[in-house]
């Protein structure tokens, strides 16, 4: 990571492990604003665990994540939920789209449940949609739209609270070769134009060799960061 970045993300000594299963096994890492880092290697290496500790979906056995120097584990659940809500986004492979709403309404639901004002949000919202060139899809159920259109629409719901950091897990997995180079793109358009940090577990090559930093994982561990000349 350059020095010059500010550390947006950092995490110390992470263990996790399922019964008896050790699944993560001491990971340190750092991670600076306006950063993209693709974070690879095998199934079953603990890529996604990594991704669901680091983003607070889940609670480490030890060690500690810190975002923007705030100590997760020092917050109760409530507020760990509140602050997820208001300051990271979320990616996955599945879009994970609400099948009874409308593009525009699952944009605007995390908005809602940050309890930000109606209109603002629904602006921002079309805003967002209309930036990932779906301006003609604001009223279209996920079921009418398609798998590249459902994956930018769960990109603009990951923006939607203006987040300071986003995680994807494996999302241009579910798409054809064209809509994931769109998407691709998308990612690196966002870091340029509004500063956004991404951390992308991917088996993708091409995706993680665009990234700035390309972080390997095996059998729990970390290994040595390869920097992306």
């Amino acid at each position: 990571m350059s020095a010059e970045k500010p550390v947006l993300l950092e995490a110390r000594g992470l263990f996790k492990s399922y019964g008896k299963l050790p699944v993560l096994k001491g990971i340190d890492l750092s991670i600076g604003e306006a950063e993209v880092v693709a974070i690879v290697g095998a199934s079953g290496a603990g890529k996604s665990t990594l991704l669901h500790l680091l983003g607070t979906l889940d609670a480490p056995d030890a060690g500690e994540v810190y975002l923007h120097g705030q100590k997760i584990s020092s917050m109760s659940n409530k507020e760990v939920a509140r602050f997820r809500n208001r300051n990271i986004g979320f990616i996955f492979q599945f879009h994970n789209l609400l099948p009874e709403f409308t593009a525009l309404e699952n944009v605007c639901l995390p908005g809602f449940l940050a309890d930000r004002d109606e209109k603002e949000v629904e602006t921002r919202a079309k805003e967002l949609l209309t930036m990932l060139g779906l301006a003609d899809r604001l009223d279209h159920k996920p079921s009418q739209m398609s798998g590249g259109e459902q994956q930018r629409t769960a990109v603009a719901r990951a923006l939607i609270n203006s987040p300071k950091l986003i995680f994807a897990d494996e999302p241009s997995g579910n798409l054809d070769s064209k809509n994931a180079d769109e998407l691709h793109q998308i990612f690196f358009n966002l870091r340029k134009d509004l500063g956004q940090t991404f951390v992308i577990v991917t088996h993708n090559p091409a995706l993680a060799d665009m990234a700035d930093r390309k972080l390997t994982m095996k059998d729990g561990y970390l290994l040595q960061p390869e920097e992306v000349v």
